[in-house]
């Protein structure tokens, strides 16, 4: 309830006022049934503007520290984060990847919506990332259609490390959701899943017409943190990030 409150009555008007935010293919997102919406990840403003677009909700998980804060600062926290469409990662599991991929499958298997961004983390430059193959794990282990996206603009909104920044009028596209059907079971295959990722990725390159880097962006934060400091740091392989890395991002 709180969800829809938000979207209609509190925060929702205000966004679309204020920024007038444009959408493109959304008769590509199904209108009922389980389907993963795949972005790229810009600014802390994505999981606003893109789900402002759609009728249906829109769920990301989020680790659980947001949930179990205690004080009435944790309260309003937990009701914000729930409402706004974030559920909590499912600790249960051996580690975060589990319990994140726990919690997606739960979402997708009660036929919603489940927003991930495939890179794992925002981009510091403008530029897309390397994917983790989670979302192909995701996609083959649930059979849910894989509808890539791309937001534009949201990095001059809300910069990275800043609460606010310039005004713009964001823009979401949708493309053709993807049916890996055709890989039915091979959902332990690495080669597999780097495959349907890379698939994922460039189809939301294509969207978003961001210059693409073959590396992923944690490491890529790395690299730019150590270019950046006043001596010389010890030296970053970029090599070392494991490709069959699968956790979820939210």
């Amino acid at each position: 309830m709180l969800y829809w409150f938000l979207k209609w009555v509190a925060l929702g008007p205000v966004l679309r006022i204020v920024f007038r935010p444009k959408a493109y293919g959304l008769a590509n997102v199904p209108q009922e049934g389980p389907a993963i919406l795949a972005s790229n990840h810009l600014s802390y403003a994505d999981w606003l503007f893109m789900p402002l677009t759609l009728t249906r909700r829109v769920t990301f998980v989020a680790k659980a520290e947001y949930f179990t804060t205690p004080g009435i600062k944790g309260w309003f926290q937990k009701k914000f984060f729930s409402g706004a469409g974030q559920v909590p990662i499912d600790r249960s599991g051996a580690n975060a990847a589990e319990g994140a991929m726990r919690s997606a499958k739960r979402i997708l298997e009660s036929g919603e919506l489940f927003g991930i961004y495939p890179e794992g983390t925002r981009s510091h430059d403008g530029r897309l990332y390397r994917g983790k193959t989670g979302v192909a794990r995701l996609a083959l282990e649930t059979m849910a259609p894989v509808v890539p996206c791309a937001v534009v603009g949201t990095d001059v909104v809300a910069p990275s490390g800043k609460v606010f920044g310039r005004w713009t009028r964001p823009v979401v596209r949708f493309g053709p959701p993807l049916d890996f059907s055709r890989y039915e079971g091979m959902e332990n295959d690495r080669y597999i899943l780097r495959s349907i990722t890379d698939e994922i990725m460039y189809e939301i390159m294509r969207l978003s017409q961001q210059e693409y880097v073959d590396m992923y962006a944690t490491r890529a934060k790395q690299l730019a943190k150590a270019a950046s400091e006043p001596k010389d740091p010890k030296p970053v392989d970029a090599s070392t990030e494991a490709d069959s890395d699968d956790k979820l991002a939210s």
